[in-house]
């Protein structure tokens, strides 16, 4: 048999197997006969480099905060996109806008989660329609009347409502029936499951629950690991019981406790939240506990760092030192503008701020409440995930592409206002799961093996050890050495004896129908031993030649950018980025976190594409050019 297999010549050949047994010595040579000799490899090395690799091949991108036209809000925006259509324009069809406009993605996501408001959801639609025993209420009467008229007036119950809850006040009494409620949950149940097809695309049942104290930006999205059958077993969490955030963790870890399901929660927006979001005390304004502590980072293990109400990484206050700090920046005041922001809240809004204040907490009770790991999403209330430069639908179906948007505010509250051209085309989640299922991806969030991306579809790995070297970074599978010698984003390091300083290894690969990269940057942060907090942002890898100057800082990539023709050349940058780097501030005894950024070269923004496609003027002072980018979920080090 095995000679039928040789050179007609009968000339020695050599069949390289990978034997398992321990009947066979590892690297021994057998004789099967004087033309083949067959050498045993070691136990586990494959000639197929394929075989065996338990660790996730690729990112899977989704969205994980998607609004649909079951959100009060959203309906008086004028949303009529439900989630049926969202869940077919998300899966890659074309589908038309709430203003009637054809959208289509230009690559279908890999999973979502609606996350309709569980305040209120589902109930303006059927004030709306014009349910005859809601129209008792004369309130709810007059908003329906409001809503069928459309426009302007249609944002009434809207205002109306954000007014009621910053007041503390109660809604109707006719639209808080269980019976609504209860009906719509189901149908959110369903329709989740009826369009989740393990291996192909992940539909999560989730909601938001939506927490406006005061007009402080507190919202999470609450993310469910099952199915049907678990969820059915109760209802949405709803800030109308309690804004307090702990209140939400305590309902679902009864959840969990009952029915053995596994649930989420992901801050975001805390940009609007008036330094609320990541506060050094808890809800009641008293120290924080082990207790808070712990609960808070077991069911908050993620954070939306970039999204389309502005970018949430750092601020040019916090990082004055960071020259692409200031990036998609909104630091006007809270969500409803009620209250103007100062300078003293933004340390608590902002996630590089709030990883170091974690290390702070960390030392006084043992436990970091703010060790969370780093996605983005959209927070659309289209119904439509589209955040593409030059396929953006906007937060809100009054700034839709159109002439007319970029003159547009997109939300006003007496004098002040978001406008249009401010909205950042951003973001979705990078996870790096097993297979593209619930299980997969929401084990790979609980384990922050996750990465936040401002739009393009770039592949981004991070690791964390003690023995990288750059003969590690030469290697076409940086993946195998990554898991085999150190931990991946999300993960933790800790004291080696026999190590100077912690290495890393980096590799970015260009989104294939994307802009080419600028530079792989790492950013440290650390707590030192007066309780001082650092941070120090490092060049690891970058495109070109170029050489950083006498200040440490690297010459920037250069602009390719035609503005008036909203198009840009791949002249620049590089398509992939690998390096191995190690800390040469190390202090084995400050704990420390470290996550990577990744820079593309520039780039249009959308407002350019807009003025080419429409032929309109773009209002002054309009940014036009942006660095899209990536962040990385932290790897931490804590001393011994």
């Amino acid at each position: 048999m095995f000679n039928s297999l040789l050179k007609p010549n009968n000339a020695a050949a050599v069949v390289l197997i990978s034997m398992s047994t321990s009947a066979f010595a590892a690297s021994d040579t057998y004789e099967l006969s004087p033309e083949v000799a067959i050498e045993v490899l070691p136990a586990g090395e494959n000639y197929s480099p394929w075989v065996g690799r338990d660790f996730p091949q690729r990112p899977l991108f989704g969205d994980t905060h998607l609004h649909t036209s079951l959100s009060f809000d959203a309906i008086s925006f004028g949303t009529t996109v439900t989630p049926e259509m969202a869940y077919r324009f998300t899966k890659g069809e074309e589908v038309r806008s709430s203003t009637g406009v054809p959208a289509k993605l230009g690559r279908p996501l890999d999973f979502v989660v609606i996350a309709d408001h569980s305040e209120l959801i589902g109930t303006m639609g059927a004030v709306k329609a014009g349910i005859p025993e809601l129209m008792s209420d004369p309130t709810v009467r007059g908003w329906h009347e409001n809503l069928m008229a459309g426009g302007e007036e249609a944002l009434k119950p809207y205002l109306d409502i954000v007014e009621l809850t910053n007041k503390g006040e109660d809604i109707p009494a006719v639209l808080s029936t269980e019976k609504f409620f209860r009906s719509t949950w189901e149908d959110v149940i369903n329709a989740a499951d009826d369009h989740n097809e393990p291996g192909v695309f992940t539909a999560f049942i989730g909601y938001e629950w939506s927490s406006n104290d005061a007009g402080n930006n507190l919202h999470r999205v609450v993310i469910h690991r099952g199915d049907a059958d678990d969820a059915k077993q109760y209802l949405p969490v709803s800030s109308e019981e309690s804004p307090n955030p702990e209140d939400l963790w305590e309902r679902l870890d009864a959840y969990q406790e009952r029915t053995g399901d596994q649930v989420l929660a992901i801050a975001h927006n805390g940009n609007l939240s008036n330094g609320k979001m990541f506060e050094m005390v808890e809800y009641d304004g008293s120290p924080i506990s082990a207790a808070w502590a712990e609960r808070r980072a077991r069911l908050e293990p993620l954070y939306e760092a970039t999204q389309i109400k502005g970018d949430g990484e750092t601020h040019p206050f916090l990082s004055p030192t960071d020259e692409f700090a200031d990036f998609e920046t909104w630091d006007i005041g809270n969500l409803d503008l009620s209250v103007p922001k100062t300078p003293e809240m933004l340390p608590h809004e902002y996630a590089r701020s709030a990883l170091k204040l974690g290390l702070s907490i960390e030392k006084a009770v043992g436990i970091n409440p703010y060790k969370f790991g780093l996605i983005g999403s959209t927070d659309s209330h289209t119904g439509l995930p589209a955040i593409a430069e030059d396929n953006f639908f906007g937060k809100l179906p009054s700034v839709e592409p159109s002439a007319q948007r970029m003159e547009r505010d997109m939300l006003a509250f007496g004098d002040l206002s978001y406008k249009a051209t401010d909205t950042a085309a951003s973001g979705y989640a990078a996870v790096w799961a097993l297979k593209n299922t619930r299980e997969s991806i929401f084990d790979a969030m609980q384990r922050r093996e996750t990465y936040a991306t401002t739009g393009p579809r770039m592949m981004v790995r991070l690791f964390g050890g003690w023995e990288f070297t750059e003969e590690d970074a030469a290697n076409r599978r940086p993946a195998n050495v990554g898991y085999r010698k150190g931990v991946p984003m999300g993960g933790n390091l800790f004291p080696n004896a026999e190590a100077e300083a912690p290495t890393f290894l980096v590799g970015a690969l260009k989104d294939p129908i994307g802009a080419n990269l600028d530079r792989y940057q790492i950013i440290k942060g650390w707590l030192d031993a007066d309780g001082e907090l650092h941070e120090q942002v490092y060049d690891v890898a970058w495109s070109g030649d170029r050489v950083p100057g006498e200040d440490g800082k690297l010459p920037l990539v250069g602009n390719t950018v035609d503005v008036q023709s909203a198009n840009f050349l791949n002249t620049i940058g590089a398509t992939e980025l690998v390096g191995v780097w190690e800390d040469p501030d190390f202090n084995p005894e400050e704990p420390a976190f470290y996550y990577g950024r990744v820079l593309e070269i520039p780039t249009p923004r959308w407002p350019a594409y807009d003025a080419k496609y429409f032929n309109v003027d773009v209002p002054e002072g309009t940014r036009m050019v942006l660095q899209e980018r990536a962040y990385t979920s932290p790897i931490w080090y804590t001393p011994e």
